[in-house]
């Protein structure tokens, strides 16, 4: 008998243009100590499964057909008191965002601690100590002492480890984890997938694994099935899909993954999906509004680095107080001294924590330097004082943020988040040429001009974040700062994404510096990238020269930990260099 079965199960969203069905007759079985990797596209039912299987279904949102049993028990049909008590106790739910998973008004400490309160016989002091132990399982440094803090003093990686924890906490007969390591670099990643896959093996739990992340299935996963608009179209043992896939989807998709062992010219699509090749929109640089200020640029820059930083460094204040010697900080970037070449993509990688991201918003003086100093086309940025002297520099400078669903303003229309830098930095005479600015965006990022009128909710994370980018172009910076661009896409929209990014670069001559944790994403798009580690910048290479020959020990060890695909057949695959 499976340990979890979910037979013939059909979801519905009523409206009232009538039904959708989100899931339609999928029948999977997971037993004991098994991992089951679920993959498919944005909106292909498989956060949705994992819902109903836990019983948090969002309303109006129902099971309409079908069962779902727990080791032989029917859960589908218990009371709303009934879930709970399943919830967190014997299935435990990593979810993708965790900043939607935790309290932002409770300690890290408070809130595992209250789980396991409530579903487990121990003493608060038992499950204090127990939280502590949780956190360092997952690889959080000074347990002790973070378990005080709140969400918000965490990176994104260091709360995807905070909610494991917290899926983990009571110890579940299964887990279901949505995206679990979407925000994870690949040496975290490789430490929660190898506590993950010891808990289902030493302890007999079963795991849905639901993720976009190939890599991660080749890895982890015992068996696969594919999900396509609510349809299970393929199953079977993880070798058998991913090394000789049956159904042209699955064959599709797989061909989208970024290769770890060669760089190609262009990212492949996956073309089983329709409309997926939207033709890239060409930039006639002498005649384009986002072209026509680079003649000015080439004939002014000065032959040097368009950036640099010399012994740059910050450092946070974990905890205040009166006597320096109690307080404690943290050196987020220490000492840094790097380069970046007018018209190059430099990659940044690193764990999480490791300070890539604070070297982005040192650069882009979203965050004030403790020591050292930024220098932009030759100018030290320390010493422009006020708005007048400093504007013109934030007009080059511009970043692309990780989560599409954040960074744009859900209250406004999409012609003005992208019209608002355009008004802000004086680009346009009048409020028609604004409007035509903002159309011609659309198109490069190909959208089209019926996009202006519509707010952000009305499209997907992969449209969002081409409004994003487009966004940051109105400006028509030199530097494009991409934090992370894509790490919440699917294969196939990530692929759309970074094939944009790679062409605007080229026509416009953009300079780029590309963090990522991925480090497939990273060999194809990089021409040289940096390893940071603990806030220092451990090496600096051409990016092939860094994947083929690493210098420093880190470096080969997180290439080590990269996934190689070994299990996946590329062979016959749509792939276009």
């Amino acid at each position: 008998m499976a340990l979890l079965d979910i037979h013939d199960i059909h979801v519905e969203f009523p409206s009232r243009r009538g039904a959708r069905t989100a899931v339609d007759g999928i029948t999977l079985a997971l037993n004991k100590g098994e991992i089951l990797g679920v993959v498919g596209e944005s909106g292909a039912g498989k956060s949705t499964i994992g819902n109903a299987v836990i019983g948090l279904l969002e309303a109006p949102g129902r099971l309409a057909g079908g069962q779902i049993r727990l080791d032989g028990q029917r859960i589908d049909t218990l009371t709303e008191a009934e879930k709970r008590k399943v919830r967190g106790r014997r299935i435990g739910m990593i979810f993708q965002d965790p900043l939607t998973s935790l309290d932002p008004l409770q300690t890290v400490e408070s809130q595992l601690a209250e789980t396991m309160l409530t579903h487990l016989d121990i003493t608060p002091e038992q499950a204090r100590k127990r939280v502590v132990d949780l956190l360092a399982q997952v690889g959080i440094d000074q347990p002790e002492l973070r378990a005080k803090q709140y969400p918000h003093q965490f990176s994104g990686g260091m709360r995807q480890r905070v909610v494991i924890s917290l899926a983990l906490c009571c110890e579940p007969e299964v887990i279901i984890a949505d995206e679990p390591t979407t925000a994870l670099d690949v040496s975290i990643q490789a430490q929660i997938l190898d506590l993950l896959r010891k808990l289902c093996r030493d302890k007999q739990v079963g795991m849905i694994l639901i993720t976009h992340d190939m890599g991660v299935i080749a890895d982890v996963t015992d068996r696969v099935a594919v999900l396509y608009r609510g349809k299970l179209v393929e199953q079977g043992a993880t070798a058998k899909i991913l090394g000789n896939p049956d159904h042209p989807y699955t064959r599709s998709l797989i061909s989208a993954v970024p290769r770890p062992d060669v760089k190609l010219r262009r990212f492949p699509l996956v073309t089983y999906i329709e409309d997926v090749r939207a033709p890239s929109a060409r930039i006639d640089v002498a005649t384009h509004w986002l072209g026509q200020a680079r003649a000015d640029i080439a004939r002014k820059s000065g032959g040097g680095p368009l950036v640099s930083t010399r012994g740059l460094g910050l450092q946070f204040v974990l905890r205040h107080a009166f006597l320096k010697r109690d307080r404690r900080t943290l050196d987020a970037v220490k000492n840094l001294d790097l380069d970046i070449r007018e018209g190059e993509v430099f990659g940044l990688v690193g764990e999480s924590g490791s300070g890539k991201s604070t070297v982005a918003r040192l650069i882009s003086g979203l965050y004030r330097p403790s020591a050292g100093s930024v220098a932009f086309d030759g100018a030290d940025l320390n010493l422009l004082k006020g708005e007048r002297a400093l504007n013109p520099i934030r007009r080059q400078i511009q970043m692309v943020f990780q989560d599409p669903y954040s960074s744009v303003n859900p209250r406004m229309k999409v012609l003005d988040i992208i019209a608002e830098p355009i008004r802000f930095h004086r680009l346009a005479a009048s409020k028609a040429e604004v409007r035509r600015i903002v159309e011609e965006l659309l198109d490069v990022v190909g959208l089209g001009v019926a996009a202006a009128g519509r707010f952000p909710h009305e499209f997907s994370g992969g449209q969002r974040q081409r409004i994003a980018i487009a966004r940051a172009l109105a400006t028509r910076p030199r530097f494009l700062i991409c934090d992370e661009p894509t790490s919440a896409l699917d294969v196939s929209i990530q692929a759309q994404i970074l094939n944009l990014l790679k062409d605007l670069q080229e026509q416009l001559n953009l300079t780029m510096l590309f963090i990522s944790h991925d480090l497939p994403v990273i060999r194809q798009m990089c021409d040289r990238v940096g390893v940071m580690r603990h806030g220092e910048l451990l090496e600096v290479a051409e990016t092939e020269t860094l994947f083929k020959t690493p210098r420093h020990e880190y470096s080969r060890h997180l290439l080590g930990l990269m996934p190689q695909l070994q299990r996946m057949s590329h062979e016959g695959l749509e792939i276009t260099p």
